[in-house]
């Protein structure tokens, strides 16, 4: 079994699907899987995963009910002792970042590990990090409470022992939020690890659908602090959003 399972969703994803794998290739490590779920695609995907197929451990690629369903096939499929998903158009944040988390999780055998992620566009060129371009600060001492104001830590920097991490509510657009809160409530131990674990890629699904997105995360947010608390939260979120926009 391998210590990490690295998961990737693809769909119709030829713009940057080679610079995922590019950057797992460019690890010097070899104590992980590699799986790539694709979801079909009409493009050239798969021309690029069968070109990188002796660096994947196993791919699919068939129709899925979206990216959670994805999501939740490439966590049925992983063996890893840890996942970690990295979608297509995101990178592990450079060669070393594979190692220094694997011997992390050699030292520590925390439950979940995450840090900061690097958000970048679509030419790869650096945005600024998530804890400094967006009002979510990265918490020293992450618990599950954290998360009473928005998604505090990046899903790309966020990997959980796969034995407490749940299945993702397919029909909800604010399913990382809902997992990330439920692999927190399991976990017995959590570690900041102090670099950098990720370069996303900015505009996913979530942005695209950005009102149906909120509304979900509102939802989400009601299953585990309750609709009064969540509502004042709401109203702490905007406040807090447009003290930033002054700011920066």
């Amino acid at each position: 079994m391998p210590t990490l399972s690295i998961i990737t969703i693809t769909y119709n994803a030829e713009r940057f699907l080679e610079r995922t794998i590019e950057s797992i290739v460019a690890q010097q490590a070899t104590d992980f899987e590699y799986i790539v779920i694709d979801g079909a695609s009409k493009d050239g995907t798969l021309d690029i995963i069968k070109r990188y197929e002796n660096h994947i451990t196993t791919w699919v690629s068939e129709p899925d009910g979206g990216l959670y369903d994805a999501m939740n096939k490439g966590q049925q499929r992983a063996t890893g002792e840890y996942v970690w998903f990295m979608n297509a158009g995101d990178e592990l944040y450079d060669s070393e970042t594979l190692p220094k988390l694997l011997e992390a999780i050699k030292a520590t055998q925390a439950d979940v590990y995450y840090s900061d992620a690097l958000f970048v566009q679509d030419d790869g060129s650096p945005v600024g990090l998530r804890s400094q371009i967006t009002p979510h600060t990265l918490p020293h001492t992450l618990t599950w409470r954290d998360m009473a104001l928005g998604m505090k830590v990046c899903h790309q920097a966020f990997v959980a022992r796969r034995a407490i991490a749940p299945a993702y509510p397919i029909d909800n657009l604010s399913a990382d939020l809902d997992w990330e809160i439920r692999c927190l409530k399991a976990a017995s131990g959590i570690q900041l690890v102090p670099f950098i674990l990720c370069r996303y890629l900015v505009g996913g699904l979530s942005v695209q659908q950005h009102r149906r997105s909120l509304i979900d995360r509102f939802k989400v947010l009601v299953t585990y602090f309750g609709w009064v608390q969540t509502v004042i939260n709401h109203g702490r979120i905007i406040w807090r959003a447009s003290q930033f926009k002054k700011s920066v």
